[in-house]
């Protein structure tokens, strides 16, 4: 029997190592999301999204349903979806940060409109746990930043509030569509402050990786529901705002479709296209989805159950971006280099 010199094993011993703590640096740092998720139907993924360790859950929008202007009614709702044991279980050894959609907001395409939207805003912080001191406490809106720190590797969320200050939809005409896109200029989604404060983070940021949190989504605006498209002076704005930010690796997450898709776009002077990954239908899903027009889908629309999940690989800048579903079984991937 051959035996290896010692000092060879030590030394393939250490590769070894080296490779395993690789690994673990670009397959552990990992952070998952969703959104759509009915207080009082049963949410079976949340021990499927745990499998895969995520170190963050993001609440993409309409963490509860509760379209109402009863305060007391929407506390209640939160305090069912936050006090079931499976989800007191997922959260105990992560951090949890989020935004809110239409139905938690408090009314169906709510928005700025909403006469009970300041009360809205404290119960939504009060369910993610943002804590009373912080900043999002005490303006208007339930933006905020996060940033996620490994060993020096940096995430930053940046997450959104589309809904606070969003102005009028313009009603389809002559369409079997729900909305048409606002004249160019007419309109906001975030409204001047928030925009301001959205130019400071991507203009500090020093993060490896910068992911925006929208609840509706930015890329796909012909299906004619909410998004972004409804306001395409504020698509413009943005795209010019992530290049003019210099900000690495910025890609956009978004939900409240009830299927899960990805989406990318070439953006002038921005070296690598921007994508928007939908993931939504934690507890109810489109399922009769037949498709939809989209000149920036990539790969297949999934209209079954599922959670965004993102796996950073800092060694190789790279963000593997996963849909996966009941028993965390993988229903798509797109793997973005930058």
């Amino acid at each position: 029997m051959f035996i290896l010199p010692k000092f060879t094993y030590q030394l393939g011993l250490i590769f070894y190592l080296i490779a395993i703590s690789t690994y673990s640096q670009t397959k552990n740092f990992s952070i998952a999301f969703g959104s759509c998720d009915n207080q009082r139907l049963k949410n079976e993924l949340w021990k499927s999204i745990d499998e895969n360790h995520p170190v963050a859950w993001i609440w993409g929008g309409d963490d509860v349903y509760s379209d109402t202007e009863n305060m007391n009614e929407l506390k209640e709702n939160y305090a069912i979806q936050k006090n079931n044991s499976d989800y007191l279980q997922f959260i105990a050894n992560k951090q949890i940060i989020g935004t809110w959609d239409d139905h938690d907001f408090g009314r169906n395409d709510g928005g700025e409109e909403y006469p009970y939207k300041r009360a809205s805003q404290q119960l939504l912080l009060d369910f993610l746990g943002t804590p009373k001191k912080a900043p999002e406490r005490f303006r208007d809106g339930v933006y905020n930043s996060r940033i996620l720190d490994k060993d020096g590797n940096k995430v930053k969320i940046i997450v959104l509030d589309t809904r606070f200050f969003r102005t009028s939809l313009t009603k389809a005409k002559n369409s079997k569509k729900r909305f048409q896109p606002n004249l160019y200029g007419q309109g906001t989604i975030l409204g001047e402050a928030q925009w301001k404060w959205l130019a400071e983070e991507l203009n500090s940021s020093d993060a490896q990786f910068n992911v925006i949190v929208s609840s509706v989504q930015l890329l796909s605006d012909q299906h004619g529901f909410e998004c972004w498209g409804n306001f395409p002076h504020e698509i413009d704005k943005l795209e010019k705002m992530i290049v003019a930010s210099k900000a690495k690796g910025t890609f956009i997450i978004s939900g409240d479709r009830h299927i899960a898709t990805f989406s990318s776009k070439k953006i002038p002077n921005l070296n690598y296209p921007l994508v928007d990954f939908t993931s939504s239908g934690l507890t109810h899903v489109y399922s009769s989805f037949s498709g939809e027009e989209n000149p920036y889908q990539i790969g297949k629309v999934v209209a079954e159950k599922n959670f965004g999940l993102l796996q950073f690989d800092f060694t190789n800048n790279r963000v593997i971006m996963q849909i996966r579903g009941l028993e965390n079984k993988l229903l798509g991937e797109h793997i973005q280099q930058y």
